[in-house]
């Protein structure tokens, strides 16, 4: 493939709107792809339960050893959804639908309700004035300040790793899934796609609980769904919550702009690219959401300039943890530690 001059994303003369336009090129579904990329996701999640299930009656530690592996295939058949979502998987609107709606019964995401709220994120995403729906709830420093001390406890706790990245997922995919929440008045759609998906996924877990044994079948289903959801969390914070993402009043936020600066790149090695769907090319991602994820490797190889805008290694991820708070002032995620210094340089001056 021939290939354009790529410009710097840091240069002055940088247009988002400029690349968005360059990599409609990219928005091509592979119906063949998206077949393969079913199989080599749902056939070694199939084969890992079915070894870990087999483990258990051996020794109960040898089946759970293998819940990270199984989790990280379900976390990428959640990544299969998301595309589905964005019509960007397969060729056709009803092939993404369907699919994705099968699938939600399996990641315990209802379909139709979470592909909405997502479409919000992404119009919305870095927008200081419409912070809604289908992101991480962030305060500014502000904001947090004005807050009464219980109210400051309870944004504290939510940002905790423990709740952030453990319960928090687990609460969202196993109870908050269960009701069009931020959606109950909108109608009936968002309640048939929740109630739906509810039921589905009831009988298949039934029959196979019936199948397997009731407490063989929760030992490695229900690690299993917290993990992979804890997986995907962790994904979405480090894709919007480092220290020099973008966020702007709503005069001075512009959609192109605020897609590919408030994402990052995370710069994952190879084998994690590939269990994650490249989800970590997120910049691209939602600067071009049509584009499948099996063809955002090639966005990148084919625009090499790319690779250093708003990039995260895996290490440099961990330091995200603790920022919590958007600094209007220096435009910039910053830590309730750093809050604290810099109240008591501001007093001592």
């Amino acid at each position: 493939m021939l290939t354009k001059p790529s410009p710097d994303a840091d240069h002055a003369g940088f247009s988002a709107i400029a690349l968005a336009r360059r990599l409609t090129r990219y928005k091509r579904p592979s119906r063949l792809r998206g077949a393969v990329e079913i199989i080599v996701t749902i056939g070694p999640l199939a084969v890992i339960c079915l070894l870990a299930w087999e483990a258990l009656s051996h020794h109960i530690w040898w089946g759970l050893a293998l819940i990270p592996l199984a989790a990280a295939f379900l976390m990428r058949l959640f990544m299969i959804q998301h595309d589905c979502g964005h019509g960007a998987f397969l060729p056709g609107k009803h092939l993404n639908d369907w699919l994705g709606r099968a699938l939600g019964v399996l990641t315990l995401t209802p379909y139709d309700y979470w592909r909405r709220a997502h479409a919000i994120h992404h119009a919305t995403s870095g927008a200081l004035d419409r912070r809604t729906i289908g992101g991480i709830d962030t305060l500014t420093v502000a904001e947090y300040s004005a807050l009464t001390p219980l109210r400051r406890l309870g944004y504290r706790l939510y940002r905790h790793p423990v709740v952030m990245f453990g319960l928090g997922p687990a609460f969202v995919f196993l109870v908050q899934h269960r009701l069009p929440v931020g959606m109950m008045r909108d109608g009936w759609r968002p309640w048939i796609s929740t109630m739906v998906t509810n039921l589905c996924a009831l009988v298949l877990i039934t029959a196979l609980a019936l199948s397997f044994g009731v407490l063989p079948f929760l030992l490695i289903y229900l690690p299993v769904v917290t993990l992979a959801a804890s997986m995907g969390v962790w994904l979405f914070f480090v894709q919007h919550q480092f220290e020099d993402t973008y966020w702007a009043r709503d005069g001075d936020w512009e959609f192109h702009e605020a897609a590919f600066r408030s994402s990052s790149h995370y710069d994952l090695p190879a084998p994690l690219r590939w269990i994650t769907a490249n989800i970590g090319i997120h910049h691209i991602h939602h600067l071009s959401s049509k584009i499948p994820y099996y063809r955002l490797g090639q966005v990148m190889r084919d625009e090499p300039a790319l690779k250093n805008a708003g990039r995260l290694t895996f290490w440099q991820s961990l330091n995200c943890v603790g920022l919590a708070l958007w600094d209007d002032t220096s435009r910039r995620l910053i830590s309730f530690r750093q809050l604290r210094r810099d109240a008591h340089v501001t007093a001592d001056a």
